[in-house]
């Protein structure tokens, strides 16, 4: 009998898991959260993913349920564990992708490398952190930022006020998240795989560039990283998904600084934007292999097929009509270059599809896939 996984979330995440799971002959089942979103091909049902009853019904039709993102309420998560419902990655794991304060204690807790950081419960308390870092620091959300929302820089206590009186309206407490301003060099993201019975595969780590807060372009793998980068970041990613007990895969986005170290700045626990290089570019596609470990089977090599691939987000789409009306144009004038559009509509800042191209001089590949992907905008 073929395998059926239940995605929570209908995006693009889950839409790029329908071809490999096509391929592998395991049924995709979507709980979306809205008529006519990426992933309606695979859409199972519509519904609220913060309904107990909703969740329950549409788990009760699967055989394990994995995310789309990293939403999905810990105690609607904690009854389907104990449920017997078999949830990748589970609730003890997806917890610190879900609080950004419980991630760094628990990341300092097992001794890898951070930002200095402080939970601050009042303005004052962000004084004082301000005061012994230089005057400046990033002050984030502790839940729900994503894409350089929820996140601000900030050089005097007061420009995160409403932060701390929306906090006080809630109820029910809490803190926010500051750091150091990291002095850094360039952003990387290293991808890991983990399935429940232990094995792990890591891909190649990579360059992301990001533009406002947003992804704009990933290199893979890295510039200049093979050896003492490679290992400390393969090492870094691997001892997270070992001691949180993440099944799935999970991206863990880095800093490296001027003076040569590597930082944990956030953690994704599902295939990430940083990933989708993998498709065009790797061996396994980082959906498939979410789709192998999920089910604990083993996975897939993760080498690359090219020397280098180059992935470079369409944000925001072209002002009129659509992505498919410019593909006449597009297609003929860089034939090598992968398309994926996302069902969405366009809209300013939007992560509406990507192009990746693949080859062995990077100048040339960077080339092909910004050109492309210029053809979808303005």
């Amino acid at each position: 009998m073929q395998p059926r996984i239940g995605v929570l979330g209908g995006g693009q995440l889950a839409r790029m898991m329908i071809p490999p799971a096509v391929n592998l002959g395991i049924t995709l089942e979507v709980l979306a959260e809205a008529p006519g979103m990426s992933a309606e091909l695979a859409a199972h049902d519509v519904g609220d993913y913060h309904d107990l009853d909703t969740v329950l019904a549409f788990a009760q039709t699967v055989d394990v349920v994995t995310f789309d993102h990293e939403h999905v309420p810990q105690a609607i998560l904690r009854e389907l564990v104990a449920r017997g419902i078999p949830v990748h990655p589970g609730p003890d794991a997806l917890l610190y992708a879900q609080d950004k304060l419980l991630m760094r204690a628990r990341l300092s807790e097992l001794g890898l490398p951070v930002p200095d950081w402080a939970s601050v419960e009042t303005s004052e308390e962000l004084g004082a952190f301000l005061a012994s870092h230089g005057g400046r620091a990033v002050v984030k959300t502790a839940r729900g930022g994503y894409d350089g929302k929820g996140v601000r820089v900030v050089t005097a206590a007061h420009e995160a006020d409403d932060w701390f009186i929306a906090l006080a309206e809630d109820g029910n407490g809490g803190a926010l998240l500051v750091e150091e301003l990291v002095e850094f060099q360039r952003e990387l993201a290293q991808l890991v795989a983990r399935r429940p019975s232990g094995e792990l595969a890591v891909w190649p780590v990579v360059e992301t560039v990001q533009r406002g807060g947003v992804c704009a372009e990933v290199l893979a793998p890295a510039r200049d990283s093979a050896g003492n980068v490679a290992t400390m970041a393969a090492d870094i990613a691997t001892a997270i998904a070992e001691g949180l007990g993440v099944t799935g895969v999970m991206a863990v986005e880095l800093f490296q600084t001027t003076d040569e170290r590597l930082l944990v700045n956030e953690l994704a626990m599902r295939p990430h934007n940083s990933g989708h290089w993998t498709i065009d570019g790797s061996t396994t596609s980082q959906f498939e292999q979410h789709l192998r470990a999920v089910l604990d089977l083993p996975l897939g090599a993760t080498g690359t097929r090219d020397d280098w691939s180059v992935m470079v987000n369409i944000l925001g789409g072209p002002q009129t009509g659509s992505i498919a009306d410019r593909y006449p144009a597009a297609l003929a004038a860089h034939p090598t270059v992968k398309v994926h559009a996302y069902g969405k509509e366009p809209r300013p800042g939007r992560k509406v599809g990507h192009v990746t191209a693949t080859g062995n001089d990077l100048d040339e590949v960077a080339y092909q896939a910004r050109a492309a992907e210029a053809f979808f905008q303005g």
